[in-house]
């Protein structure tokens, strides 16, 4: 039995749950989140909990049945707390500013690279050195924020590039000069 998946999701204040058909539907203070069933799973709501049932024992059923209890779980978060990455850019010239629903990020190139806003997410620059992205729907949030990462990877022997905050960059020594 999946140890993830036979735990109860409890249902946050002010969030409700309803199972359509395929569909799982939750809808909370800070909006609303749909997800499609697989076969392998079925749902059963009871008082304040949901809990994630598998109906076949297969090895693809087990799997199934772990994943779309902690898909459920993410869920409930998210449309009752949210999702938040922040992004810290570090290099001279490096920066990020917001023009409309497009994200602008100079790190280092010739141009400056567009990285248009997705729906549903909200993108605010504090200062130029920061970004933060908010969300309802955990995989988006972490999505994006991994393809704002991409466009300059933090390297080791400077520490210049965009890292999420917090992260700790292993910084590497250069060459060693000698007599």
């Amino acid at each position: 039995m999946s140890r993830i998946g036979k735990k109860p999701a409890k249902i946050p204040a002010g969030v409700k749950v309803a199972v359509d058909g395929n569909f799982v539907q939750v809808e909370g203070p800070k909006g609303k989140l749909r997800q499609e069933l697989r076969p392998e799973v079925k749902l059963a709501i009871e008082g304040g909990d949901v809990t994630v049932s598998r109906t076949e024992e297969t090895r693809q059923g087990r799997a199934m049945h772990g994943l779309y209890r902690a898909l459920i779980v993410n869920m409930l978060k998210g449309v009752s707390e949210g999702y938040e990455k922040k992004l810290e850019i570090v290099g001279v010239g490096y920066l990020a500013a917001l023009a409309g629903k497009v994200l602008q990020v100079r790190a280092g190139f010739a141009n400056e690279i567009q990285m248009p806003i997705p729906e549903g997410l909200k993108v605010t620059c504090p200062d130029q050195n920061h970004i933060v992205i908010q969300g309802i729907d955990k995989q988006m949030v972490g999505q994006f924020a991994a393809e704002v990462r991409s466009i300059r990877k933090p390297e080791p022997y400077k520490g210049k590039g965009i890292r999420y905050d917090g992260e700790v960059v292993r910084r590497k020594a250069g060459k060693a000069v000698t007599k």
